[in-house]
C-alpha cells in the first residue's frame, strides 16, 4: 500500500503498533519451507501405544504389510482412520453381507422366442444365466480397547474369500 498509517499513535508515529508486516510474509519472495515435502526431522512427538507404552522401533521402516479396506497392518501397529492400535493381541472378525443372483438376461429371453419359431434349439438361449454379486464384507478389528470396523464392497463371489485371506494373514501377524 502506498498511502501513510491512517491510525498513527499519540506521538505522530506507528507507537508500539507497526504499520504493515516487518517481515516477509508467506509465499514470494520466500517460498513456504518444506511446502509439499514430508517432514524429514520426523515427528515432534513421542508417539506411544495404548496405556501411554511408547511404539517399537519399526524394522521394516513402516512398510505396510497388507491392507484391508482403510485399514493397514504394519510391522509395529495397525493404522485405522480412528487411531493406530497395537497389534499384539488384536482380534479380527469378518462378516460376508453380499449376496449373488442369478438370472436369465432380457436378450435371452428375445433370442429364445425369435430362434423357438424357426425351430426349437432357441428354447437354449433360456440356459444362459447372468449372475451379479452385491453387497458388502464388513470387517472389525478390535485392539488395545480400541474398535474399528469397515465396509468392503463385494465385487464377486469370490470376495469373501479373498478379505478371508487377507485377516488370515493379519491374524497371525498379531499372535507373534
Amino acid at each position: 500500500m502506498s498511502q501513510a498509517n491512517p491510525n498513527p499513535g499519540p506521538d505522530g508515529g506507528d507507537g508500539a503498533y507497526g504499520w504493515g508486516p516487518t517481515q516477509p510474509g508467506y509465499g514470494y519472495p520466500n517460498p513456504a519451507p518444506g511446502y509439499g515435502y514430508p517432514n524429514q526431522g520426523g515427528p515432534s512427538y513421542d508417539p506411544t501405544m495404548a496405556a501411554g507404552l511408547p511404539i517399537p522401533a519399526a524394522s521394516g521402516g513402516g512398510t505396510p504389510l497388507v491392507s484391508i479396506g482403510d485399514i493397514t497392518v504394519m510391522n509395529h501397529g495397525i493404522v485405522t482412520p480412528s487411531g493406530t492400535l497395537p497389534i499384539q493381541g488384536a482380534v479380527w472378525n469378518a462378516t460376508d453381507m453380499s449376496r449373488t443372483e442369478e438370472k436369465i438376461p432380457a436378450h435371452a429371453i428375445v433370442l429364445a422366442v425369435i430362434f423357438f419359431i424357426f425351430c426349437l434349439l432357441g428354447l437354449l438361449f433360456l440356459l444362459m444365466k447372468e449372475r451379479k454379486t452385491t453387497g458388502f464384507i464388513q470387517v472389525m478389528v478390535t485392539s488395545g480397547g480400541k474398535h474399528h470396523s469397515t465396509m468392503i464392497p463385494a465385487t464377486g463371489p469370490e470376495s469373501f474369500q479373498v478379505v478371508m485371506g487377507q485377516i488370515a494373514y493379519a491374524r497371525s501377524l498379531s499372535s507373534m
